[in-house]
Parts: structure tokens; C-alpha cells; sequence
């Protein structure tokens, strides 16, 4: 965990506008630019930042045959 408050280095580099891609936005390449990114200053919105290197896909707590069948398309509802 990174504490961005009190550290004037870090709130420096932090307070720098940099492009995020927002979370939970349907995937559309035309718009992609425009719609799923954003400029942000995490020194200004955030007090501490964590970073992980390494992620696995979240899985439920009891398995269901619905969940063994497998996944729908990546493009579900919209089949492109």
C-alpha cells in the first residue's frame, strides 16, 4: 500500500494527470477512447493506493451447475 498523503515525492508524480480505464464499461472499439478512459490525479482522489500484481478471476463460494456450464460470450448481450 502506497500512502499518498504526507509523502511530497510521491504526491508529486501522483498529482500528474494520467489516463484510467473505467471499470465495468461495455466494450465498444469506436468509442473506446472517449467512453472507457478517463484523466485522473489519484494524489487528489485517493489517500493511499494499492497496487496488485497479480489477480485471478473471482469464483463463487459454492459452485453451481450453472457455473460449471461455463461462460457466456465475452460480447453477451449483443453478440458483435
Amino acid at each position: 500500500m502506497l500512502t499518498i498523503r504526507g509523502v511530497d515525492a510521491l504526491s508529486d508524480v501522483l498529482s500528474q494527470d494520467s489516463s484510467n480505464a473505467a471499470i465495468g464499461v461495455i466494450y465498444l472499439p469506436e468509442t473506446e477512447r472517449l467512453s472507457h478512459y478517463f484523466l485522473a490525479r489519484l494524489a487528489d482522489q485517493f489517500d493511499a493506493v494499492i497496487h496488485l500484481d497479480e489477480t485471478r478471476a473471482v469464483e463463487p463460494l459454492e459452485r453451481t451447475s450453472q457455473w460449471d456450464a461455463g461462460e457466456v460470450p465475452e460480447t453477451f448481450p449483443f453478440a458483435v
